[in-house]
C-alpha cells in the first residue's frame, strides 16, 4: 500500500508539472433544442498520414475530406505507436502504462501480474464513457476493442450502453478467422456472439452503430458514438466490387509514390515548402531492382489498400448521411483520426503467426484482396504512407506516432483550417468530458488524467493546447521517447538503453534527420533525467526493476 501511495504522489507531481491540474472548462452549449452536442469519434486502423485527400493523398476520400473543409485539420496529432496502446490512452486520457496497456498482447511479465501490464484497462483510470453515462449520454461503440477479452474488461464495463465489438487486434474482415487457433471473439453488449459470416467488417460496424443511435434518437439524450473501424488494417480484403477500382494506379511503385506523396503534402499546405524529404530506408529494396513479377504483386498490394480506404470513406459517408437525414449532424461534434502511423508488418510472411496464416489463406495473385487471402502492404508502402516522417507503426519515431486527425461541429470555430499545434490522443478524453459538462474524479480514487482539454483551442480562444513545459513520455515494445516542448529524445530499436537516446529539435527538424545528442549535451542530460522521473512515476518497468 505504501508503494502505491508513493507512485500516486509521483504521478500527481508529474501531472502538475505538465499543467494537467486545471479544472475543466464549461460545457459546449449549442443554441436550440439539442443543448449539449452529440459526439461522434471515428477511428481508422493503421491509416497512413498521407492517405487522405485532405492531406494531399491520391485515394478518393471525399466524405472524410469534407470534415476537414468544415472544421479543423491537425498536422501534429500524436498517438501511441500501436493499436491497443492508443486505445488505452484514448479512453483514459492517460499514459498507456497507467491505463494498463504497456504494450499490446502482453499478459504480465515473468508469468505474474504487474501494474501497467494488465493487457486491459486498469483500475487506476476511469474510462470517460462511464462519466458520459453519468451525465446522461447514451454511449455506443462498434468495431475493434483490443482492450480485453472478458466481460469484466469489455466495452460494457468501460461504460458503453450498447456495443458490437471485435475483442481481438486483427483478423479477417469477412469472418471470424484470426491469427491463431480459436479465431476471433466478438461481443454484443455483454454477450459473446458469432460473427455473421460473409459480412464485410466496415459495412457491419457502420450498420451496428447506426442501429444503436437510431434506437434512442428520440429519447432527448445526447449520444457519444465510437466508430472503431478495423480498416485499413491488414489483411487487405475488400468486397468484390472494390477489387479493381485502383487497378494500375501504383504500377510505378512505392519509391515514386513516396516522392509524389511528399510533394502533395506541400501542395496541400500540410508541411512547409522548405521541408526536405528524409533519407530513404535502406532496408527497403529499390523498386527498380524488383523483378517484373514482384512489381506486379507489390503494386497489387497498394491497389487493395487504397480500395480499403476508399471503402472506409464510403461507409463514413453513410454514417454522416444518417446524421444529416435525422437532423443530428449540426449538433454533433465529429472527430476523425487514425490510431497510429502506417503499418509495416507482414504476419503472413514472418512472425509467430505465419504458419497458422499460411495454413488458412493463400496469397496467390488471383486471390489477393479476397476473403481467401491475407495480404499486408508491408514496409515499402508504409514508408510512403508515413511521409514526411521516418519509420512507421511500432516505432516511437514521428512516423509511428503522428497520425491524421480532423475535428468539425459545434464548438469548432475554424472552417477549412490547417493547424500544426501539438495535440495528443490523451487530450480527447478531457475534451469530450468538457463538451459534455462531465468531470473526472479528483478524490484520489484514480490517477489524474495527463491529457488536457482542447475545447478552448477548438473554439479559437487560445492558440495552443500545451505549453512548452508539457511533457509526454512513453515506452512500448522496447522503444521509448520523451518530449518536452519541441525537444524530443527517442530510441530506435530494442533492447532499450538510456545510452541509445537520440536528441531532436522538432521545431526545426520534424522528420528527425539530425541527431543533436553530441551538439546539445546539456539538453540531452536534462531530458534523460526527466525520463527517469517520468518512467518511475508512470510505472514503466525496465529489466533492472525486476
Amino acid at each position: 500500500m505504501r508503494i502505491r501511495q508513493v507512485i500516486f504522489l509521483l504521478v500527481m507531481l508529474a501531472s502538475v508539472a505538465a499543467g494537467c491540474s486545471r479544472p475543466p472548462s464549461e460545457p459546449v452549449i449549442v443554441e436550440g433544442p439539442g443543448n449539449r452536442p452529440n459526439i461522434l469519434l471515428i477511428v481508422a486502423d493503421d491509416l497512413g498520414y498521407t492517405d487522405l485527400g485532405a492531406y494531399g493523398g491520391d485515394i478518393a476520400t471525399p466524405n472524410i475530406d469534407a470534415l476537414a473543409s468544415q472544421g479543423l485539420l491537425l498536422t501534429q496529432f500524436h498517438t501511441g505507436p500501436s493499436c491497443a496502446v492508443t486505445r488505452a490512452m484514448l479512453l483514459s486520457g492517460n499514459n498507456n502504462h497507467v491505463a494498463g496497456m504497456a504494450r499490446q498482447n502482453t499478459n504480465g511479465i515473468l508469468g505474474f501480474p504487474v501494474a501497467g501490464y494488465e493487457n486491459s484497462l486498469s483500475d487506476r483510470i476511469m474510462p470517460f464513457p462511464r462519466l458520459l453515462q453519468d451525465v446522461g449520454y447514451n454511449t455506443y461503440m462498434a468495431g475493434k476493442w483490443h482492450l480485453g477479452l472478458t466481460e469484466e474488461t469489455s466495452p460494457h464495463a468501460a461504460g458503453f450502453n450498447r456495443s458490437f465489438a471485435m475483442l481481438d487486434g486483427g483478423g479477417s474482415h469477412f469472418n471470424s478467422i484470426g491469427l491463431r487457433e480459436g479465431g476471433l471473439s466478438f461481443r454484443k453488449d455483454r454477450e459473446l456472439v458469432e460473427y455473421p459470416e460473409g459480412r464485410y467488417s466496415t459495412e457491419l460496424y457502420t450498420d451496428k452503430l447506426i442501429e444503436f443511435i437510431d434506437s434512442n434518437k428520440d429519447d432527448g439524450k445526447p449520444f457519444f458514438a465510437f466508430a472503431s473501424y478495423t480498416s485499413p488494417h491488414w489483411p487487405l480484403q475488400v468486397p468484390d466490387d472494390y477489387l479493381d477500382i485502383y487497378a494500375g494506379r501504383y504500377d510505378d511503385g512505392y519509391d515514386a509514390l513516396r516522392l509524389r506523396r511528399f510533394d502533395s503534402l506541400k501542395e496541400a499546405g500540410i508541411v512547409p515548402l522548405s521541408m526536405e524529404l528524409p533519407p530513404r530506408n535502406d532496408d527497403v529494396p529499390l523498386w527498380d531492382d524488383l523483378t517484373p513479377e514482384s512489381k506486379r504483386s507489390e503494386s497489387r498490394k497498394m491497389e487493395l489498400y487504397a480500395a480499403m480506404v476508399d471503402n472506409l470513406d464510403d461507409h463514413v459517408g453513410r454514417l454522416l448521411e444518417y446524421l444529416k437525414s435525422n437532423d443530428l449532424y449540426e449538433n454533433t461534434v465529429i472527430v476523425f483520426m487514425s490510431d497510429n502511423g502506417a503499418d509495416g508488418g507482414d504476419f503472413y510472411d514472418r512472425g509467430p503467426y505465419s504458419s497458422y496464416l499460411r495454413a488458412h489463406y493463400e496469397n496467390t495473385y488471383e486471390k489477393m484482396g479476397t476473403a481467401q487471402s491475407f495480404v499486408s502492404y508491408d514496409k515499402p508502402w508504409a514508408e510512403a504512407g508515413s511521409v514526411p516522417f521516418q519509420k512507421y507503426k511500432g516505432f516511437t519515431r514521428e512516423g509511428g506516432i503522428v497520425a491524421a486527425m480532423m475535428v468539425a461541429g459545434p464548438g469548432v470555430s475554424a472552417s477549412g483550417a490547417i493547424n500544426g499545434t501539438y495535440l495528443t490522443v490523451m487530450d480527447l478524453a478531457p475534451t469530450f468530458l468538457d463538451i459534455a459538462g462531465a468531470r473526472y474524479p479528483d478524490d484520489g480514487s484514480v490517477r489524474p488524467m495527463l491529457g488536457e482539454s482542447a475545447t478552448r483551442f477548438l473554439a479559437g480562444k487560445t492558440d495552443v493546447v500545451h505549453d512548452e513545459n508539457y511533457v509526454t513520455a512513453q515506452f512500448s515494445g522496447g522503444r521509448a521517447y520523451l518530449r518536452k516542448g519541441h525537444w524530443k529524445i527517442s530510441t530506435l530499436d530494442p533492447p532499450f538503453s538510456e545510452e541509445m537516446f537520440e536528441l531532436y529539435d522538432l521545431a526545426t527538424d520534424p522528420a528527425e534527420t539530425t541527431n543533436l545528442a553530441d551538439d546539445e549535451p546539456e539538453k540531452l542530460t536534462e531530458l534523460v533525467a526527466l525520463w527517469r522521473v517520468q518512467r518511475k512515476a508512470l510505472g514503466i518497468l525496465l529489466p533492472e526493476d525486476l
